[in-house]
């Protein structure tokens, strides 16, 4: 699976891998913290709450918010860096996700599960665009333990329910660098993506 897709299909499903209990001992709050906020704009990151992984590996809250951002910290079981953060009105959708994903619900699941409740107004989604920011790192360019990061590369989605290529101008795939395009067009996790180019 290509980088770009794969980064789309957790930001549809909620980054639930992250509601997973880790197998591997968590750094501490602090370098968790440190590191999930990269992916926050710089002025968001003082207040935003972060969601990481306590001693025993249970995916918990680390800290509390003052702002509308909420960050996840990387999961010390994957290799590498992959942090987010984004929009506390998208939290229903993201947790939701997580909630499906720990029961043992595949993404195809997941996706169906949401649309349906979402049509329902059982899952309520944001009605106004919000974003996510998506945040990455090889495992040579992260320290966990100290939470720095090195050549980390930086990824932003738009959620926008139910927009299609017709309402939004936007292509459904990039025919440009970092060209916004629009993924899962007409359905309740139609989002924008952009990638911009790595330097």
């Amino acid at each position: 699976m290509n980088v770009t897709l794969s980064i789309a299909l957790l930001a549809l499903f909620g980054f639930s891998a992250q509601a997973q209990t880790s197998s591997q001992a968590a750094p501490s709050a602090d370098a968790q913290i440190k590191a999930a906020v990269l992916a926050a704009p710089t002025d968001m990151r003082d207040g935003a709450a972060v969601y990481g992984y306590d001693r025993n590996g249970k995916f918990v809250m680390l800290r509390k918010g003052t702002n509308e951002m909420i960050c996840l910290a990387d999961d010390p079981a994957q290799e590498g860096l992959s942090v987010s953060c984004y929009h506390k009105d998208l939290e229903p959708f993201m947790a939701r996700g997580r909630e499906l994903r720990k029961a043992g619900k595949e993404s195809k699941e997941i996706f169906e599960m949401r649309e349906q409740e979402a049509k329902s107004g059982k899952l309520k989604m944001p009605k106004q665009p919000t974003t996510l920011f998506v945040y990455t790192a090889d495992a040579n360019n992260f320290n966990a333990a100290s939470g720095e990061v090195k050549d980390g590369y930086l990824r932003y989605v738009v959620y926008i329910p139910y927009a299609t290529s017709e309402s939004t101008g936007l292509p459904l795939k990039p025919s440009g660098p970092a060209m916004p395009w629009i993924m899962y067009p007409g359905t309740h996790g139609a989002h924008i993506m952009i990638n911009p180019p790595r330097d």
